[in-house]
């Protein structure tokens, strides 16, 4: 179940519940009048089905309420109602496969942006991936994975591309490539220091490695398998399974490769920056790929169920 609060003008008020009540998702509607202050008028709440948040979202846009109030949405752990349970029966589908399509914009927007946060996670996950390679450990390897937090930038490139969104389709490219070129010099310097205190040298990389040699190692599964990868981490974002990204995380080579350009740039090895490098464009683009596909049957598949109409064309 979610909660949804509205706050509009009050000459907006009854066609707002008019809609929930026109809803078989909603389970209950209050109303407090005169209690926005900001924007001045009432606020409205409602208990309903996820699987009715989105026609109810478009339908409020469609009255205008994004732009003369605010629409916020809430998700409820723990409702005890007959009513609730009522109206999860009565919306259409199930609640783990309704998306929220503004929710995931936002969300999107917000997970793609560079801040000093991701830069740190960034750097610090290159920086374990590089020592993983110098230990040859896969328990490195994968705790690098999940720390890095490349996915948000990536899963931003496809759900901008898919809504049209090419603000967030260029903030995220931005992060990613900053990001990434942050933790490679910051991952190469640290190198360069080991290897000046006489901790690594070019063995490292020459050496056999089991466990981390498919790192700078691309082939035919590398796309297969950060396509999958893709896939169940759009499905976790869409549908707010989050726990589903870190399996994401330890799936895809991004960080692996990111660490192992900063080590072998520190230690000259051009043929495993080559490596490492397709390794890297080759996760990222396949991901990519994969995120636009699954948004766009996603999409496909919602457009068929019937919409809320609030009797007047979409705002712009």
């Amino acid at each position: 179940m979610l909660h949804l609060r509205v706050s509009t003008p009050a000459e907006t008020t009854d066609r707002i519940v008019a809609l929930l009540q026109e809803s078989t998702g909603v389970a209950s509607i209050a109303v407090l009048r005169g209690a926005s202050v900001r924007p001045e008028g009432d606020v409205v709440l409602a208990e309903l089905a996820r699987e009715s948040a989105e026609e109810l979202i478009g339908a409020l846009r469609e009255l205008g309420v994004d732009q003369t109030g605010s629409i916020a949405l809430e998700s409820v752990e723990t409702s005890i109602s007959a009513a609730a349970e009522r109206a999860e029966d009565d919306a259409p589908g199930h609640g783990a496969d309704a998306v929220i399509w503004e929710q995931v914009v936002r969300r999107a927007d917000e997970d793609s942006v560079l801040s000093n946060t991701f830069v740190w996670f960034l750097s610090l996950a290159a920086v374990l991936a590089a020592i993983a390679i110098v230990l040859d450990s896969a328990i490195l390897v994968v705790g690098a994975m999940v720390v890095g937090p490349e996915f948000g930038p990536l899963a931003g490139i496809a759900v901008g591309l898919v809504h049209r969104r090419f603000g967030i389709v260029r903030q995220s490219l931005v992060t990613l490539v900053a990001g990434f070129a942050i933790a490679i010099a910051v991952t190469t310097v640290l190198c360069l220091l080991a290897s000046w205190a006489g901790w690594i040298d070019a063995s490292v990389l020459t050496a056999e490695r089991p466990l981390t040699g498919f790192i700078w190692r691309p082939d035919r599964w590398s796309f297969v398998v950060a396509f999958i990868a893709g896939i169940a981490g759009i499905l976790s974002l869409t549908s707010a399974k989050s726990g589903a990204l870190v399996g994401v995380f330890i799936s895809v080579t991004t960080v692996p490769a990111a660490g192992n350009l900063g080590l072998a740039l520190a230690l000259g090895d051009a043929t495993e920056l080559g490596g490492a490098a397709a390794q890297l464009g080759i996760n990222m683009a396949a991901i990519v790929l994969a995120g636009v596909l699954t948004l766009l049957a996603q999409k496909a598949t919602a457009d068929r169920l019937p919409r809320l109409s609030a009797g007047r064309t979409p705002v712009a």
